[in-house]
């Protein structure tokens, strides 16, 4: 029998397939709650040192969630050659319906 953890997150999982809402991989989804957790300026080699994966890695990742519109690239206005991560509202949007998904308050069991 799993842990009561290990079941609510079961049921999260069940819901958030059955949501309908892109299927994003761990990787992505850490990328995506990494920059939105500060308003930091995130570029690609500070997350790929925060997750100790590769910076093509990060960037894979990234072309999936810009495309989708949760993250995009902009440039450092100081220095041209930086890129840095930004939030858009679409990514916002996205982890407020995947919070109310996997809230706390949640029920343990079947799905």
């Amino acid at each position: 029998m799993p842990s009561d953890a290990l079941g609510h997150w079961r049921t999260a999982i069940v819901d958030y397939v059955r949501s309908g809402e892109p299927d994003l991989t761990n990787r992505q989804m850490a990328i995506l709650m990494l920059v939105y957790a500060s308003s930091e300026p995130h570029t690609v080699r500070g997350i790929a040192q925060k997750l100790g994966v590769s910076k093509p890695v990060v960037t894979r990742a990234l072309n999936t969630l810009s495309a989708l519109g949760y993250l995009r690239r902009e440039r450092d206005e100081s220095d041209r050659r930086n890129i840095f991560i930004a939030q858009t509202s679409d990514g916002a949007r996205f982890l407020e319906r995947f919070e109310k998904i996997i809230g706390p308050n949640r029920p343990i069991g079947k799905s």
